[in-house]
């Protein structure tokens, strides 16, 4: 496969699933598995700051975090969800572009904080988004990660890598993502596990943090650039 080009399969693999998860991002994030990371992550950052949603898909998740008060920037690589964030923009607090997480089109220190959930896992590099994500980010400023744990479902997107196939996700794990935003300027605020149904709080609260990660159907960091 010498000619994969990674971004226009990125895209073309993400222009495809539009519409399934435009069906599927409002339960999401208004009850589901990513209904209590814009509380989580709104701790920490005060009301009126500009931020990215960095992966934003269809915008929902940009336009929660608007009504909340921010001043939100959500990129996408997908020209299709795109189209359909900005058919969500209705307000000068909130706006969509397409961009490559790899290569933000922002200058320095743009952002007070910035929101990426299962998002860096699916990059060609993720270090280079990372170190992205901090390029645009105010010194002291926020960076909330989502990244997938290993009983999610979607990880099943990688499993052709095993017969030799290039695929768009990677097998970043929660641990190696906190281990590697640690060695590349940033400092661990808080984090939090989303479990699947089987699996309840209470059964996990003796657990050190690597178990409670490794039961995660996601694990959300909270950092902070230093």
């Amino acid at each position: 496969m010498a000619d994969f080009k990674w971004h226009n399969e990125a895209e073309r693999q993400w222009d495809g699933r539009a519409d399934f998860w435009s069906k599927q991002s409002q339960s999401m994030w208004n009850s589901g598995s990513r209904s209590k990371i814009i509380p989580f992550f709104s701790k920490y950052v005060e009301d009126n700051k500009y931020i990215l949603d960095a992966g934003c898909g269809d915008g929902y998740g940009s336009y929660l975090l608007s009504e909340r008060g921010f001043k939100v920037v959500g990129a996408d690589i997908s020209t299709e969800m795109i189209e359909k964030a900005n058919r969500r923009s209705q307000s000068d607090d909130l706006s969509f572009i397409q961009a490559d997480l790899t290569n933000l089109p922002f200058e320095e220190e743009t952002f007070s904080g910035v929101m990426a959930i299962n998002s860096i896992e699916w990059t060609e590099e993720p270090l280079q988004a990372i170190n992205e994500i901090k390029r645009v980010t105010k010194p002291g400023g926020i960076f909330c990660a989502g990244l997938l744990g290993p009983t999610a479902g979607p990880r099943q997107h990688a499993y052709p890598r095993l017969y030799g196939e290039k695929v768009i996700q990677n097998t970043m794990m929660p641990w190696e993502f906190e281990q590697l935003v640690s060695e590349n300027g940033w400092s661990d605020v808080d984090g939090q596990p989303v479990y699947k149904n089987a699996v309840k709080n209470e059964m996990t609260k003796s657990l050190p943090r690597e178990l409670k990660q490794a039961l995660s159907f996601m694990w959300v960091s909270i950092l902070k650039k230093e």
